[in-house]
């Protein structure tokens, strides 16, 4: 299973500054010892929430930004977390070929372009679609979250037309998913074109990495409040 965890704390430790002021070495040395949902617990804690805005914030309008930007922390954090953990396992049942993450409190989906679809085209394939009315039914059994879609493409071609692609790409993700009912006041979507690369765009592999669609999940207004409340079931 690809399922993989990236915790927020483990997130939070590549900004030395803002974990020295508000987590400590004290969380450095028991994250080994925590599972994937304490270390969500433990960086709230310390200030979770806070650094989590900062995070989000300096990684801008992103899949990781947003994830990390809705950051709870303490027990309410871990609360959602342990409902993520769930949610994670269900997509990567449903599309084995996607890269699933948990982020923080959220999750990260991500996409090759290649699997949704055809060369320079924003039309998803058929064989993609079943894959994703699944994905939607999990969305829909947690209606407290909200979504980001983005699109992501190589630098081949013009970067005007990279942009324009990687955006209808994002739609046509989003408007699908609004198809399966997936309210759209839920779903943002936004086309990056090639200025988010992953991977080294001189190589075939690395841009077939780059050209790819980005699915964050994570938790609303009213999700945050329940659990802060402790009205949140697991």
């Amino acid at each position: 299973m690809n399922y993989e965890l990236k915790s927020v704390a483990t997130k939070a430790l590549a900004i030395p500054l803002a974990i020295s002021l508000m987590a400590g070495n004290v969380a450095c040395a028991q994250q080994k010892k925590l599972n994937k949902t304490q270390k969500g617990a433990i960086v709230g804690a310390s200030g979770g929430a806070v650094i989590g805005g900062m995070i989000g914030k300096s990684t801008g309008k992103t899949a990781m930004g947003a994830i990390l930007g809705a950051t709870v922390g303490g027990a309410a954090g871990a609360v959602i977390g342990r409902r993520m953990d769930k949610r994670a396992e269900e997509i990567q049942r449903q599309m084995p070929n996607a890269q699933v993450d948990r982020v923080g409190e959220g999750i990260k989906v991500s996409l090759g372009s290649d699997i949704l679809f055809d060369v320079d085209s924003y039309a998803l394939k058929s064989s993609t679609k079943q894959q994703l009315v699944e994905f939607a039914q999990t969305l829909n059994k947690e209606e407290d979250t909200d979504i980001l879609v983005e699109g992501h493409a190589d630098a081949t071609g013009s970067a005007d037309h990279n942009l324009k692609l990687s955006q209808q790409r994002a739609n046509a993700v989003a408007s699908f998913l609004e198809t399966q009912g997936v309210k759209t006041s839920r779903v943002d979507e936004k086309g990056y074109g090639e200025s988010q690369p992953v991977a080294d765009n001189a190589t075939a592999s690395g841009r077939q990495k780059n050209r790819r669609v980005d699915i964050a999940i994570f938790a609303n207004k009213k999700m945050q409040r329940e659990a802060k409340n402790g009205k949140l079931g697991e």
